[in-house]
């Protein structure tokens, strides 16, 4: 398989992760053993909205490392998607849940779900 077929692949098994899970975070180890600390906060702020949420250790997963950075455009990790969409990294994410913002959208997210 090529190059090109591969990253295709990995992109629409991202897209498919992103669309079939109303928060999921994208990071640097797991939230019980994240592995910096970026990953570490971002974790750590999904935990306290007591919300339900998904993740992806993108160093269990070597094409998804390598390919999500492309899949919006956004360089770095932590990556944090709600409702299919890209919210951002640790600063924006921390933002969020010092607003409140964090815990209403990932809470209407996950309500959609069990519609």
């Amino acid at each position: 398989m090529d190059t090109q077929a591969i990253e295709q692949e990995v992109l629409a098994k991202i897209d498919e992760q992103v669309k079939n899970n109303p928060v999921v975070l994208y990071m640097k180890g797991t939230p019980q053993m994240p592995s910096c600390g970026f990953s570490s906060r971002t974790a750590a702020a999904l935990v306290e909205t007591g919300e339900k949420f998904a993740f992806v250790n993108v160093l269990a997963d070597q094409a998804i490392y390598e390919f999500l950075p492309k899949y919006q455009d956004w360089p770095t990790f932590p990556q944090l998607y709600i409702d299919g969409e890209l919210q951002g990294g640790c600063d924006i994410t921390l933002e969020l849940a010092g607003s409140g913002e964090l815990k209403k959208m990932m809470a209407e997210a996950n309500a959609k779900v069990q519609a």
